[in-house]
């Protein structure tokens, strides 16, 4: 089958690379080259950059809008366009081009969690399944039906660990699709529109820890962090961004843990705790700006402060 793909990030380039093992991939569409990551320098995305390995033809447009774009996108002959975070909105006259239409891979069991930053949503909610579906695409966001979709469990795996897994689950899902959706064999489900959430990007320093909130709740913001939305805090005095952590349950513990008020900071055992609105949070790495990430006993051991009494935490 003849595909364009449109894509953009890590979760988009392991769609393309098992795509373009199963398809002929006639053209590459990505955001253009943009700063990313702590340098200063335009750098390509993880798409383009893989496309540019297997040979294939990229396109960087900033709008599939223009009507020259559109012309450009048909004269490729597409039987199919894939999608994976593209980050662009696709236009009428674009969803109209392939024969069998585009299809989406999202990250996200719809009709839950439509929208940006599905997998970030999925963990601060405190869901047990995250998953993918690969839905047919529409002008609306995200709302069109689904013939495939995967799961698994989402555990205490970090937002970097759940979305390579369902990249890879995405992937193998859209085969799936492509070759039921060829044969005319493909199995539509309507979303029940009763049942949407929403999911925002992540707004900046959202997903800081602060003594307001429960330790479970900042323990899921913490799992649910990464390199572009890290989760920060000033412990006793030293700014640092918290890089695992776990809430700790009633009954575990030292009884000094157990003890802590919401803003309190204790290095007991061996094990720094962090006392919140309800219950304590267990620091199990950090990185201290301007340092390399280390495990809380490295740090603490370098901060006098948690040894006394009035250790101190608090949002940055």
């Amino acid at each position: 089958m003849r595909v364009v793909f449109m894509g953009t990030p890590s979760f988009a380039a392991t769609v393309l690379d098992e795509l373009a093992r199963c398809h002929d991939v006639v053209g590459v569409y990505t955001r253009p080259d943009a700063v990313r990551g702590r340098g200063r320098e335009l750098s390509a995305s993880p798409v383009k950059e893989l496309a540019c390995e297997l040979g294939l033809e990229v396109f960087t447009p900033r709008t599939l809008r223009d009507s020259g774009e559109q012309t450009a996108l048909a004269a490729l002959e597409p039987d199919a366009i894939c999608v994976a975070a593209y980050g662009a909105i696709l236009p009428r006259e674009v969803l109209d081009i392939p024969r069998f239409g585009c299809l989406n891979v999202h990250g996200s069991l719809l009709p839950r969690w439509r929208g940006a930053a599905p997998v970030e949503r999925a963990i601060l909610a405190g869901d047990e399944e995250a998953g993918v579906c690969i839905m047919r695409m529409e002008e609306g966001l995200d709302t069109g039906d689904f013939c495939v979709s995967r799961s698994t469990f989402v555990g205490d795996k970090s937002a970097a660990e759940l979305t390579d897994e369902l990249a890879n689950l995405g992937a193998r899902a859209l085969i799936t699709a492509l070759a039921h959706v060829e044969a005319g064999a493909a199995k539509w489900t309507r979303q029940d529109e009763s049942r949407v959430t929403y999911a925002e990007k992540i707004a900046k320093g959202e997903l800081n820890v602060a003594p307001s909130a429960s330790a479970a709740e900042n323990a899921r913001r913490v799992q649910a962090s990464g390199e572009a939305h890290p989760s920060r805090a000033s412990i006793a005095g030293r700014a640092v961004t918290v890089l695992e952590a776990r809430a700790c349950v009633a009954d575990e513990g030292s009884e000094p843990a157990r003890a802590l008020r919401a803003g309190q900071a204790a290095f007991v055992q061996k094990r720094l705790y962090l006392g919140c609105a309800e219950g304590a949070l267990e620091v199990l790495a950090v990185k201290p700006d301007g340092k390399k990430p280390m495990d809380a006993k490295a740090f603490a051991a370098g901060v006098p402060a948690l040894r006394t009494p009035d250790a101190a935490w608090e949002e940055v």
